[in-house]
């Protein structure tokens, strides 16, 4: 999704930099399903209509919007009001009461962020529908909250919770952004570990399926929540050791076996962590010119010859940190990537596993290299978890 704060900016997008399913592998059967149907309804007529709202039946825990309010919220979607687009559409700022969840004038309420669909987005409305159900009946403290919905005609919209900070990508990466300390890092990586977790566990039984940088976005603590859940797919059942489907992802982030074969498990968004885990190690895009191979080598081709020799894997660090960071934790989360990143998928860890990695990291302030003892004002502790706080709802 991308929601952000500031400037308007284009949104990465599954749909941005797709893999091309091309690349199936032998015997891989991959007519995907949506997660609730996969009726387009461009165009649509009366009966797609019932179909869909039909499809949302068991999001009765959402605000179901008329079109009209969402364009008072947003000023008529106004330009000084859209915060950015990708390849599903764009995304408005908008204000709601808090208590009514009925359009109010800017700066009053509470601030929302309105996606709306563009009508001539092809496989938009899927994934549209795949988001509502799922963050319709999933909740926990980092999945970022849906609060309601619209379908009306052809128009296609989701009202979110306002991400202040807006996304990874933007403070890793963008000019001008103050720099992220090493404890921001890591706490934004056991956060989105403990949002896979949720997700992998048998009460969710999700798989992502498009961890990045740009899906990942922060409030106004730098707390970090998974967004865009469009390409999200239910996992495995019973004895069923995969999901066969389209290859769809982004390049650097889905892992090799799912691009081979687009045989979805779990480990597959292991994968992908590892190299998100590897951008906040590094500062360094999963891909881009600015990498030193160039476009064409990615971050992991780059970095494995260092994090598979602990001589060098400190090489991989992001200079910009200034040393000022816990050698023995950089150490730790490096070799954690390698894991993360290892090409049979069954000697990745879990992500419960690699949550329990990440939370006994030495905190901020044990730095080992010349710093600043008040990097980060963290106590000289472990990462502890806090407790949970999330509720499921069984589909």
């Amino acid at each position: 999704m991308g929601i952000c704060y500031g400037k308007p900016v284009k949104l990465a997008h599954a749909s941005s930099s797709l893999l091309s399913d091309s690349r199936t592998g032998p015997g891989s059967e991959r007519k995907e399903s949506s997660h609730s149907g996969s009726q387009t309804l461009h165009g649509s007529s009366e009966n797609a209509l019932k179909s869909c709202k039909s499809d949302l039946s068991a999001t009765c825990n959402l605000k179901s919007f008329t079109f009209n309010d969402l364009k008072n919220a947003t000023r008529n979607f106004r330009a000084d009001s859209l915060l950015g687009e990708g390849g599903f559409g764009y995304v408005f700022k908008g204000w709601l009461d808090e208590n009514t969840l009925a359009p109010c004038k800017p700066g009053t309420g509470m601030v929302v962020a309105v996606k709306k669909l563009k009508s001539e987005s092809s496989q938009g409305h899927r994934e549209w529908l795949a988001e509502v159900n799922y963050l319709g009946q999933l909740h926990h403290e980092n999945l970022v909250r849906l609060i309601g919905y619209c379908v009306e005609s052809d128009n296609r919209l989701l009202v979110y919770e306002f991400m202040t900070k807006g996304s990874l990508e933007n403070h890793l990466f963008r000019k001008g952004v103050q720099l992220m300390t090493w404890g921001k890092r890591m706490r934004i990586a056991v956060d989105v570990a403990r949002g896979l977790s949720f997700l992998h566990s048998l009460d969710a039984n999700v798989i992502y399926r498009d961890l990045k940088a740009s899906n990942i976005l922060l409030d106004s603590e730098f707390n970090a929540k998974l967004s865009d859940f469009g390409l999200a797919r239910d996992g495995p059942d019973g004895d069923k050791t995969h999901v066969s489907t389209r290859v769809i992802g982004t390049r650097g982030y889905a892992a090799p076996e799912y691009v081979a074969t687009g045989h979805l498990t779990p480990k597959n968004d292991v994968y992908s962590f590892g190299v998100v885990l590897l951008e906040l190690l590094s500062g360094r895009r999963a891909t881009g010119e600015e990498n030193p191979g160039g476009a064409e080598e990615t971050l992991v081709e780059w970095a494995k010859p260092f994090l598979s020799d602990s001589r060098r894997v400190l090489r991989i660090m992001d200079t910009r940190l200034g040393g000022q960071y816990s050698k023995k934790g950089a150490q730790a989360a490096a070799a954690l990537a390698l894991r993360c990143l290892h090409v049979d998928p069954k000697l990745r860890p879990t992500m419960g596993e690699v949550l329990a990695t990440l939370e006994l990291l030495p905190a901020p302030k044990d730095i080992s290299r010349t710093s600043s003892p008040q990097a980060d004002n963290a106590p000289n502790n472990k990462i502890s978890p806090p407790q949970k706080r999330y509720v499921t709802h069984s589909r």
